[in-house]
This record gives C-alpha cells, sequence and structure tokens, in this order.
C-alpha cells in the first residue's frame, strides 16, 4: 500500500431512460426479487473491491471501514499517494504485517494488526475524530446491511443481535466526506438490500454517494435517488431490477463495471 467526497421516487424526469419496470417487477413476483439463498464468494467481493478501488484519488485521506472495504486498499494504482486514517488514532497505515513484523500494540479499528509507512503517525481516538468532524476525511468506503434510493444507510445493529458499539461510523457518513457503500446486491437470505426505505436503525440520513455491489453501481442522490451508471458484464438491467426493491434510472452513459 502507498503512504500517503438525495425525494422523488427515484424518477429522473429529465432522463428518458428511467426505470419504470422496477414497481411492476416487484410486484409480479416476490420470489424473482429476493431469489434463492446465496453465499458471497470471493469473486464477487473481489470484483467489488477493485470497482471501489477506482474512487481513489491522488492524495486523499481515506478511512476504510470493517471487512471487505478494507481490501480495497489492495488495489491502490502504483504511485498514488493515499493516507489511510483508523478511528481509534492512526494515519498513514501500511499493508498488513509479514509474520516477523508483527506488532500486538499497532492495531486498526477492526483489530487487525497493521504496519506503518515512513511518515505515519498515532495520535488519540479524540483527535482521530477531530480529523473526521473537521471535514479532513475525503473519501469513506463502508460496508451496509441497508441502503436506500436517498441515500440512507443502516449498518450499525440488528435489533435483537449482540452489538459492541456503532464504532466511527456515524461520524463518518455525517461529516460531508464522499461515502461509498460496498456491498453484496442481496442478504444471505437473497432479499434486496437496496430498499425503497430501510427497516433497521440509521447509521446516517441522506449521506450516501455511491453504491458499490458485485452486479452494479448506482450513484446516489437526495432528490431524485438512484442511477444505474454500471452493471457487470454478465448481468442484464433486467436482473438488477428484480433484485433491486429501490426504481431507479438507467444512465444513457451506462457501461461495464470498471476494474
Amino acid at each position: 500500500v502507498s503512504a500517503a467526497p438525495p425525494a422523488a421516487s427515484g424518477t429522473d424526469k429529465s432522463d428518458g431512460n428511467t426505470n419504470t419496470a422496477a414497481a411492476a417487477a416487484a410486484a409480479a413476483s416476490t420470489a424473482a426479487v429476493a431469489g434463492p439463498p446465496k453465499k458471497a464468494t470471493q469473486a464477487s467481493r473481489d470484483r467489488i473491491v477493485k470497482r471501489a478501488a477506482k474512487e481513489f484519488k491522488d492524495g486523499m485521506y481515506v478511512n476504510l471501514g470493517i471487512g471487505v472495504p478494507t481490501l480495497a486498499s489492495n488495489h491502490i494504482p502504483e504511485g498514488m499517494d493515499i493516507m489511510l486514517q483508523s478511528e481509534n488514532g492512526l494515519l498513514g497505515m501500511g499493508p498488513y504485517p509479514a509474520e516477523d513484523e508483527v506488532d500486538a500494540d499497532l492495531i486498526n479499528a477492526g483489530k487487525e494488526t497493521v504496519t506503518y509507512l515512513p511518515g505515519s503517525s498515532t495520535f488519540s481516538s479524540s483527535e482521530s475524530f477531530a480529523m473526521i468532524r473537521g471535514k479532513h476525511v475525503d473519501l469513506t468506503i463502508l460496508g451496509a446491511l441497508e441502503v436506500n434510493q436517498f441515500g440512507d444507510i443502516a449498518n450499525w445493529i440488528i435489533p435483537g443481535k449482540m452489538v459492541k458499539g456503532m464504532g466511527g461510523a456515524m461520524d463518518l457518513v455525517s461529516s460531508g466526506n464522499r461515502v461509498v457503500v460496498t456491498m453484496e446486491h442481496c442478504n444471505k437470505a437473497g432479499a434486496p438490500k437496496i430498499l425503497n426505505s430501510c427497516s433497521l436503525p440509521l447509521t446516517g440520513k441522506n449521506v450516501v454517494s455511491l453504491i458499490v455491489t458485485e452486479l452494479a453501481v448506482f450513484e446516489v442522490c437526495g432528490e431524485k435517488g438512484l442511477t444505474l451508471i454500471e452493471k457487470h458484464a454478465d448481468v442484464t438491467v433486467e436482473e438488477i431490477v428484480a433484485k433491486t426493491e429501490a426504481p431507479f434510472a438507467v444512465s444513457p452513459s451506462l457501461c461495464d463495471m470498471q476494474q
């Protein structure tokens, strides 16, 4: 790793390519929307993180969420200068350590051991959150349990399940930086995760800028809703409609997902 920015029904009346089939497809067959139970594959995760890494720009300060988002750091383009920030007080993190480099005292917010790069620094979590709240983080990439068509995100708790805390997600998504959600398009039961309205407790409202799944990439606008801008080469728009509860417009410049 090298050291180192949503309330109609989702219909864009200015774009003739509006997805008008979403509601009809959902009403026609609940089973078609939900599909069979599925398990995330390594290939689909790789596809998601490679596309998410396309959001990196030279000189950015970036916070990567726990899990799949962290893997995006493996795809920072050569020669690009990115400073990775962690809520627990690290700036300028390097790659995961080799076995003989492990320092149990040097961990990220996900309690994973990391390394430092030249120019890296350690500071208190209070200073780390001051950096976040002071709008000094340019990009946040994080996972989600649910996202709605206007950029609401739920990712910190499922009621009734044990939770250690909300972490830094609420501060990160509300700080005004660009928020990119990386997630599987459907949950483990095969039901859509991109919804008309989130059913789980929210992490933030109208905060998501981009949604990246293994099937598609959506731009999110707090006023117009979702626009499909990229799709996986082997997936049709109709298939995306069937697996997405929320309505969306289709960009006239729709292209295959960048990798």
